[in-house]
Parts: structure tokens; C-alpha cells; sequence
């Protein structure tokens, strides 16, 4: 019978866990080559109990929550405890297992031993600038299989007993258009896990390797316990939702994903049977993505700190269709994944948010908005390569106005590329960074804009290749707010001519002048336009938010377009006034 430990020491290690999972964090961003690690932060890094039980996560990318821990899981499926020994090093980044994205997220998992013991795994994920494949930027918006999208790494040693595995890092520097930062990056990896695991050992040094054992059972335990009892006081049903994936790239589409989202006292089941077949284009999205972007939901309303663990998600179970958009299986093209993991965690959203007003606002942007630009950077004749995604509006919410510029949902906590860094490091001019104010997304609260940035080509024989979702299918209002705007990008030529709008383009050629302008969705209003208070709307004018026109028409108020003060409002508004007994008309 394992001796107790009294509670303070428990948690002095839980502490000490969650610092070495943000040391780790620390240690990718300042090693790492490539600007999407270290400036987008579009990676994760995390340790593991010695069942692959996720214990902390630094996230750059909500949408990797989880994904560190089925890796870790495959890897223990794949190989028997005999078979893991002190300094390997495992890599992997197949799609459709092993918490699989898409083959350009690459993750490194390293066992931890303590007396010929696992006790724990190290694991990151981050995502290449180059993993080969038929594009620049390997992640290709118009694959039509996996093998069209890069070096595929099957959960194989990257590292053996501590000796390296040489051959493999040739082929990836055989294969990949920018070597130098392929392996840096992987390197990065290494010396993140190589952290971790001399923190962890420590540790078991300082405390006493069974100490550190309870306290990691208490950490799961105490995630299960806060959302737990988080989920009393959430509404109990079934509750559904349907929404559309534009086209896969090839024009076919609309694809339908539908969820039934049951809350019982200790159950939350997101059912997806029923959406469409994985399809031919590169936005199918593996199972593994699907509950990420669930859990991501799943946290914003259950969890109000910042314990994130598996013992947290042991209530939340995610069905499918085996071979669906939003489970697909080999050999269906994943480079654009998003495009369905993120919907599914918005239906979920979308489902609940008429029942959790105070939690769920209106549909947002959503989509990654992905750009990768590549050519020859005319000061050095060297070719530069840009991959990034981009901001948006969110959606309103019962007590406050979207959020205006903000990544979706998916990236989290990330950044994209400054433009000083874009102009001094590749080819390009950044012409315009400005809010996109379309007056989409009207309501009592209104949506938050989305944003214009503009690439002008400084050299010839550029390409951009661009992944614009949700542009058919609006982002929604909720409880009379209205729409917001598509996502959707232009080209205005050298000569003056606009090409567009375009929402998923793979390799548009762009020569010396030519501009390509990217204009990301207004999230959804909430409430009716006619409620908001006339002082907002006057200052939403005043700020470029909305225009004189929308706010006639729209808003029902008619303002004096020098001094923008009230002139006169509308009959229908007169009428919600004269309802409420004066209302927010003042």
C-alpha cells in the first residue's frame, strides 16, 4: 500500500507539472527556425501521464487540446513497453490516427523513465513550413490524396536508445524545399522534449517518484471534479444544429455537418452521424481534429480557470460516421482540415448558444484563413516563403459587441506575421492592415469586424495560394441579429484590373505589382438592430463602424451627416419604443 502524501506537497507538484509544461512552451518559441512556430506560435507542447492521459498543454493553437495525448496513445499501441527505452524519441504525423491534423503538424513524443520505470511522456506538435509535397508550404488546397500533400511519418523512432536515426533526416532534407528550417525546427522539438523530461526526472528526485505518481491522479482527478460540477448548472436536453462547408476546392458542395448535442447530469454526447461522406477535396478533417475543436467548445463552457486536462473531458464523448467529412479516413486529402473540425465545434456552439446566453455569443468568421505566398525575394534572388492565417470578426454576444480582428476559434492564442517582419523578410509590401467595416452583423450588439490586408508582389513568378471558408454560409446571428460577412479574397493587377472574389485558390500567379487583398467575415449581431441604444449607433458611424445609410436602414435611426446627431427615426423603431416604454431610444 503506497504511503499518503499530505495535500500541500500534492500540490506543490501539480504546480511544479503545469511549470514544466510552460517551460516547455518557452523552450519551442526561442529554439525553433521558422516564423510559424515562433512568431504564430502555431504549436503545442505537453506532458503525459504513463497511459498518455494529457496533464498540461501550453497551447499557441486551441485547436491541437488533446491532440498530444492520442499520440502519445497510438504510440503506446504501436510499441510495447519493452520495445520504449531511455532516449527515444518517436515522430509522427499521420492524419487519420495518433492525433493526426494534417501532415504538416509533425509530433515528437519522448518517454520519461525514472528507475527503468515510465512515469510520463514529453510531447509537442508543430507545424513545418515545409513537410514537401506537390506545393510550397505542403499543405495544398487542392490535393486530392494524402500523398499529393507531403512526407508522410508513421509513428516510427526518430531517436533510438539516444542514437539518431541518420537516414530519416536525410530524406527529410531530401525532400523538403527548405531543409535548413524543416530540421531546425525538428531539432527545436528535440530540445523542448529533452527539457521536459530532465524537469519531470527531477522531480521524482526531489519528491519521491511516487509523490509525483499521487499527485498526477489528483490533477485528473480534480479536472473530472470541475467539470463535473460545472455541468449542473447546464441546460439538460438534446439540442441540434446544421450548418454547410462551402465546396472542397472543386466546386463540389455544399457538404452538410449536423450535430445532436445531449446534456445529461454526467454525460455530454456530441453526436455527428448523419454529416456528408469525406469528400474528394483536402477539407476533410480526421477524427481526432473533430474532438478538439469539441473540447475547445467544451472548456468555454464548463471551465472558468485554466486546469485543462484529460480527467476534464472524462464527461464529453463525440460520435461519428467512420469515412465522414469530419472522420475521414486513409487515403482522403487533409491539408485544409479546418474547414470541417472547426464547424463541428461551431455547431456545437451554435446549438447551445440559444441556451447559454451568458457564455455563447453569435457565429464568428471561423475559418483559418490560410495564405501561403512564395516566390523570390528580388534583394537577395532567394525564394521566401509566407504561411499564416489571418484575423476576423467574432460574433456579438447578449452583453457586448463581437470582437473585432481576432483569430478563430482553431488558432487560439496565436499571431500572425508582423508586417515589418513580412517586408523585411519576404518579397512582398504590406499595402493595407485595416478593419474591414461593412456593416455586417447588425443587432442590438453587432458583430466585430473583419480585417482587409493587402500583399503587393515585389518580384515576378509569385504564387499565393489561398483557404477562405465560410463564404457561402454566413457567420449567424442570434435572437435577431443578422448575418455577418464572407470571407474572400481579391486580385487587383498591375494594370489596374480586379480578379475576384475568390474564396479557395490554389497557386495564383502574381507578378511585379500585382496585389492580392485578403478580406476576412464580420461576425453575427445579437439582438435586433432596432434595440441598440442611438448613442452607439452615433458613435458606431462616427468611428467608420457602420454607415449613415445602415444605420437608416438598418438601424432605424436617421442621423445629420455633418455632426451626426439625431435627426429622426423610424416608424417600426418608434413602435419597439413606444412597446418598451421608451427603450434604449435616448
Amino acid at each position: 500500500m503506497p504511503k499518503q502524501t499530505d495535500v500541500f506537497t500534492l500540490e506543490i507538484v501539480k504546480d511544479s507539472l503545469l511549470a514544466i509544461g510552460d517551460e516547455m512552451f518557452e523552450t519551442l518559441a526561442r529554439t525553433s527556425m521558422s516564423p510559424i512556430i515562433y512568431e504564430v506560435l502555431d504549436y503545442a507542447s505537453g506532458i503525459t501521464d504513463r497511459h498518455g492521459n494529457l496533464l498540461t498543454q501550453g497551447n499557441g493553437v486551441a485547436g491541437f487540446i488533446g491532440m498530444l495525448s492520442h499520440m502519445v496513445e497510438y504510440t503506446l499501441e504501436k510499441f510495447p513497453r519493452e520495445d520504449l527505452h531511455p532516449g527515444d524519441v518517436i515522430i509522427i504525423n499521420d492524419p487519420y490516427v495518433g492525433g493526426g491534423s494534417h501532415l504538416s503538424d509533425v509530433g515528437l513524443i519522448m518517454p520519461v523513465f525514472v528507475d527503468g520505470d515510465i512515469v510520463a511522456f514529453v510531447a509537442n506538435k508543430a507545424h513545418w513550413t515545409e513537410v514537401g509535397g506537390k506545393d510550397p508550404g505542403s499543405f495544398s488546397n487542392d490535393a486530392t490524396e494524402v500523398f499529393q500533400e507531403g512526407l508522410q511519418f508513421p509513428c516510427i523512432k526518430l531517436i533510438n536508445k539516444g542514437v539518431v536515426n541518420d537516414a530519416l533526416i536525410e530524406m527529410i532534407k531530401a525532400n523538403v524545399r527548405m531543409p535548413d528550417l524543416s530540421i531546425g525546427d525538428l531539432w527545436a522539438q528535440v530540445a523542448t522534449l529533452k527539457t521536459g523530461h530532465k524537469r519531470i526526472t527531477e522531480l521524482c528526485e526531489r519528491y519521491d517518484t511516487e509523490v509525483v505518481l499521487q499527485s498526477i491522479d489528483r490533477l485528473l482527478d480534480q479536472g473530472e471534479r470541475l467539470a463535473r460540477e460545472a455541468m449542473k448548472i447546464l441546460p439538460k436536453g438534446t439540442f441540434e444544429a446544421s450548418d454547410y462547408i462551402d465546396d472542397d476546392g472543386f466546386g463540389n458542395g455544399p457538404f452538410q455537418v449536423k450535430v445532436k448535442v445531449t446534456i445529461t447530469d454526467d454525460q455530454f454526447i456530441c453526436d455527428f452521424r448523419g454529416s456528408h461522406p469525406q469528400v474528394p477535396g483536402p477539407i476533410n478533417c480526421s477524427y481526432s481534429a473533430l474532438v478538439t475543436a469539441v473540447r475547445v467548445v467544451f472548456l468555454s463552457i464548463t471551465n472558468s480557470g485554466d486546469v485543462v486536462n484529460d480527467g476534464v473531458f472524462r464527461p464529453l464523448e463525440v460520435i461519428v460516421d467512420q469515412g465522414s467529412v469530419v472522420s475521414a479516413e486513409r487515403p482522403a486529402p487533409t491539408s485544409i482540415y479546418w474547414e470541417s473540425d472547426a464547424l463541428g465545434g461551431d455547431l456545437v456552439w451554435k446549438a447551445l448558444a440559444p441556451h447559454l446566453p451568458e457564455q455563447l455569443g453569435a457565429g464568428h468568421f471561423l475559418s483559418v484563413c490560410a495564405v501561403t505566398l512564395s516566390g523570390i525575394k528580388p534583394e537577395t534572388d532567394e525564394p521566401f516563403l509566407i504561411v499564416e492565417p489571418s484575423v476576423g470578426g467574432w460574433g456579438a454576444a447578449t452583453n457586448q459587441d463581437g470582437a473585432r480582428g481576432q483569430f478563430c476559434i482553431g488558432d487560439g492564442e496565436t499571431y500572425n506575421v508582423p508586417v515589418e517582419i513580412a517586408e523585411t523578410n519576404y518579397g512582398v509590401m504590406v499595402e493595407e492592415y485595416a478593419l474591414r467595416n461593412d456593416g455586417a452583423g447588425a443587432g442590438t450588439n453587432i458583430g466585430g469586424s473583419g480585417v482587409i490586408r493587402s500583399y503587393k508582389a515585389m518580384s515576378d513568378g509569385q504564387q499565393v495560394s489561398v483557404t477562405f471558408g465560410r463564404n457561402k454560409f454566413l457567420p449567424w446571428g442570434v435572437n435577431g441579429g443578422k448575418d455577418g460577412s464572407a470571407n474572400e479574397f481579391y486580385v487587383e493587377k498591375a494594370d489596374g484590373t480586379v480578379k475576384g472574389p475568390f474564396s479557395i485558390y490554389a497557386r495564383y500567379p502574381l507578378n511585379k505589382g500585382d496585389i492580392v487583398k485578403l478580406y476576412t467575415g464580420t461576425g453575427g449581431g445579437y439582438g435586433s438592430p432596432l434595440h441598440r441604444p442611438i448613442e452607439q449607433i452615433q458613435a458606431d458611424v462616427k468611428n467608420g463602424y457602420i454607415a449613415l445609410k445602415d444605420a437608416k436602414e438598418i438601424f432605424g435611426v436617421i442621423l445629420d451627416p455633418g455632426n451626426f446627431s439625431l435627426i429622426e427615426i423610424s416608424d417600426e423603431r418608434k413602435q419597439l419604443q413606444k412597446q418598451s416604454g421608451g427603450g434604449n431610444d435616448r
